[in-house]
C-alpha cells in the first residue's frame, strides 16, 4: 500500500485521536472535527482511519453492532488484546505471553505459517458488575 500523504485532515484525524483515550467511530471523530471547526469530508476520515490502522498506529475494534470504532494505540507492544465493558464500553489492553504460546502451538499443529489473530473479549466491567447488582 501506498504511504498517505501528511495533509490537513490527516493532522486533524491524528491530533483528535491524540486527545482522546476511548474508542470512536468515524461518524463521531467526523462530527467532533466538523463541530470544531475542520473542513473534512466523511469519506477522508475513513481513509485516513484505514491508512493509520494499516500502519498499526490506531486500534479497531467492533462493537456488538459490528461498527469500527478507532483509537490511538494505548499498549505499544503487539500483539494484544481488549477487553472491553459491554455496558459502558471502558477499555484495558492487554498482553499475554502464556496466550501468545497457546496460539503458536494451535496455528503450527493445524499447519499454519505466518498467521495473524486479533481478539476483542467482552464483558462487564467492576463498576457495571457491581451496579447490576444492585
Amino acid at each position: 500500500m501506498a504511504a498517505t500523504r501528511k495533509t490537513r485532515q490527516r493532522s486533524a484525524v491524528e491530533r483528535l485521536l491524540n486527545d482522546s483515550t476511548e474508542f470512536l467511530s468515524a461518524q463521531h471523530i467526523h462530527h467532533r472535527l466538523i463541530h470544531e471547526g475542520t473542513s473534512i469530508g466523511l469519506a477522508t476520515v475513513y481513509r485516513n482511519l484505514t491508512a493509520l490502522a494499516d500502519a498499526h498506529l490506531v486500534d479497531v475494534i467492533h462493537n456488538q453492532d459490528g461498527e469500527a470504532l478507532y483509537r490511538r494505540c494505548q499498549h505499544q507492544e503487539s500483539p494484544h488484546y481488549h477487553l472491553i465493558c459491554r455496558s459502558c464500553g471502558m477499555t484495558r489492553d492487554v498482553a499475554d505471553e502464556a496466550v501468545e504460546t497457546q496460539l503458536e502451538r494451535l496455528f503450527a499443529e493445524h499447519g499454519f505459517a505466518e498467521a495473524e489473530h486479533s481478539a476483542d473479549l467482552f464483558g462487564l466491567c467492576t463498576s457495571c458488575a457491581d451496579s447490576d447488582d444492585s
